[in-house]
């Protein structure tokens, strides 16, 4: 019996250092429906994460499950389910959409596992909601709209026709802009959003003409990005309507737009807190290698999802297991990595401080349409809901 108690303590040993030699990250993203393409992106840039990292966070190797959301917060909860009871991963990542991310934080959150979103932002999280076990490699949804109010007021505009869709999202985007455009918004649309989403924006549109505003502000990711944009286009706006956006023209529906030689894009302003053009070292690689490896420029999204991979990777490897989650806590709180943005910390509520800028569609060298950074809107900017958050 000694001798049997013995090995199979032995045994428990090697197979307790056999799963710690494992970092297990589940990604929860987009993979099917229209928006999938947001949700390949995102992949994309999880894999040349680990591939530039050589497959290891520090001594331990690197295993990534990615699971898809359906665009839908049930499926995503269940996804997320999964990944923390079954595949017992010891950081869940990813999340394109606010109220997916909403729905599944509690399953994350209470099963003692860190959560760290690539893209939603939600303001809920950022404030009263905020846990000391979330993290955000991108940013709270208001910030990048806010900046664009911002941009609106240096310009001159006064008035504003305002369209997003009806989600937490959308709504976050509209307070946002709301919160430091200075002039009057004479108009707002919010329209249907979900699998079955609006993307006949014609009477929208014709509204937005007919209300004499000196601009129109639209969020609208995805699929639904590329019809307004098509719409608008063949509306003949772009000189007595001109584009302002967030998460609408991008990396990804900048190649579909060039095919359809939508020329009413081009110069169009949208704000963001990264660019493919941010000069220093980290960023040219992500983008060369991405350019290299898919065959076109990657979006924020991308970019946000390799920086959470790189931050989950520098903070396993400074502590050296998955097990001390106070020491991980603390490494990752630290972001000691080498961010695609340049230099990234992290507010009280565990979101970036970070820059915002305003970018313009324009063409690169090889005659592709890309975005450039303009100027600096916001510097080390702080979300507005980091106050309310208590930890």
């Amino acid at each position: 019996m000694k001798k049997f108690l013995t090995l199979t303590l032995a045994a428990g040993l090697m197979s307790t250092a056999a799963w710690a030699e494992t970092v297990k990250i589940g990604f929860v993203t987009t993979l099917t429906t229209g928006a999938a393409v947001i949700g390949k992106d995102m992949q994309n840039s999880v894999n040349l994460a680990v591939e530039h990292l050589g497959g290891k966070a520090g001594d331990l190797d690197l295993e990534v499950i990615f699971a898809d959301d359906g665009f839908a917060p049930e499926t995503g909860k269940q996804a997320t389910d999964k990944l923390v009871k079954q595949d017992d991963v010891d950081f869940v990542a990813g999340y394109i959409w606010s109220h997916v991310l909403l729905a599944s934080r509690k399953s994350v959150l209470d099963a003692g596992k860190f959560l760290i979103s690539a893209n939603a932002g939600p303001s809920q999280i950022a404030g009263k909601l905020c846990d000391q076990d979330f993290f955000s490699t991108s940013w709270q949804n208001d910030q990048t709209p806010m900046a664009m109010g911002e941009v609106l007021n240096r310009q001159g505009v006064k008035s504003l026709y305002v369209m997003a869709p009806n989600y937490a999202a959308g709504k976050d985007m509209v307070a946002g802009v709301e919160r430091t455009f200075k002039g009057e918004i004479v108009g707002k649309d919010l329209t249907k959003w979900g699998a079955d989403a609006q993307l006949d924006f014609s009477a929208e549109l014709a509204k937005a003409k007919a209300s004499g505003a000196d601009g129109i502000f639209v969020f609208y990711p995805g699929a639904a990005g590329g019809a307004f944009i098509k719409q608008y286009d063949q509306a003949g706006l772009k000189d007595t309507l001109p584009l302002y956006s967030v998460f609408t023209v991008d990396a990804l529906s900048l190649p579909k737009l060039q095919a359809a030689n939508l020329t009413g894009v081009m110069g169009s302003r949208t704000t963001q807190e990264w660019d493919p053009s941010l000069d220093n070292a980290a960023n040219k690689k992500f983008v060369t290698d991405y350019k290299a490896k898919y065959g076109a420029y990657p979006s924020y999204y991308g970019a946000q999802s390799y920086d959470a991979i790189m931050l989950i990777a520098s903070a396993v490897a400074k502590v050296g297991n998955t097990t001390d989650k106070d020491a991980l806590r603390a490494a990752l709180k630290e972001a000691d990595f080498e961010s695609v943005r340049g230099k990234f910390k992290f507010g009280s509520n565990n979101f970036p401080i970070e820059n915002f800028y305003l970018r313009e569609v324009v063409t690169d060298a090889d005659g592709t349409w890309t975005t450039k950074v303009v100027e600096t809107v916001f510097e080390d900017h702080i979300d507005s809901y980091a106050a309310e958050c208590k930890m």
